[in-house]
């Protein structure tokens, strides 16, 4: 799972729904850290909260055969 396309995706759907990282927090459930965490591409993130922030775009994560 390439982690800048998670990452850099999540900052696009803030921003096309004009959230600030504060707003995504609070509207998704998880920590104002947590978010910036995971804009960063940190690569210890829980993918459960993952999963629950992508949710509130109507986006899910799913496995996928890596492209080449």
């Amino acid at each position: 799972m390439d982690r800048n396309l998670i990452s850099s995706t999540l900052k696009s759907l803030r921003k096309e729904h004009k959230l600030t990282q504060v707003d995504l927090a609070l509207k998704s459930g998880v920590g104002l850290n947590f978010v910036r965490e995971l804009e960063q591409g940190k690569a210890t993130v829980r993918m459960d909260k993952v999963a629950q922030v992508f949710d509130l775009f109507d986006y899910e994560l799913v496995p996928q055969k890596k492209m080449k």
